[in-house]
């Protein structure tokens, strides 16, 4: 037994109600957010990992193909712009767009406004990874949180929203 209520016992998910102790009253509901937003990173970011494994991704390949699909038409952002979807540095995000390269699903283009940078746009074979990739990992996805209801989902997704924007925000301004 351990002595962290943060931490599982006997497979069970761990308990924050000992925590009052440690964390001043007016801050309760703030750790108690913290600890389930990371906690739950984490697990969705593992949980990815695996998911994704079978079809030869990383999370960082795999987000940075669904932002391009996802963006319609042309499917191209900038690298800057992959980045802020990958909540990921600009060097990282090079890393990951030379293996989208090295596999034939990006190409970079001209941009057309700015001759000084490259856009960085699907191939056929990337919308195709995209398309399918996306689809094998909501369908999982959608079986492992199969005892949250349609309201339920967009309820969560709209509050996660929110939390995601605040934080942008703050990010933006350092």
């Amino acid at each position: 037994m351990t002595d962290d209520p943060t931490q599982p016992t006997n497979g069970e998910p761990p308990q924050l109600g000992d925590l009052e102790s440690y964390v001043d009253p007016r801050h309760w509901s703030t750790v108690e957010v913290l600890v389930w937003a990371f906690r739950t990173g984490r697990q969705v970011e593992a949980w990815m990992s695996d998911a994704l494994a079978s079809e030869g991704f990383d999370t960082s390949e795999f987000t940075a193909l669904s932002a391009l699909w996802m963006t319609g038409e042309p499917h191209q952002l900038s690298a800057g712009e992959i980045a802020d979807r990958l909540v990921q540095t600009t060097g990282g995000t090079t890393k990951t767009i030379r293996r989208l390269e090295e596999r034939g699903l990006v190409r970079r283009i001209a941009d057309p406004n700015d001759g000084r940078r490259a856009l960085i746009q699907l191939t056929a074979s990337g919308l195709d990874a995209a398309r399918s990739t996306l689809e094998l990992v909501l369908d999982a996805f959608d079986l492992d949180i199969g005892d949250l209801d349609a309201a339920e989902r967009t309820e969560l997704g709209s509050r996660l929203a929110r939390i995601s924007a605040e934080l942008d925000d703050r990010l933006r301004r350092r």
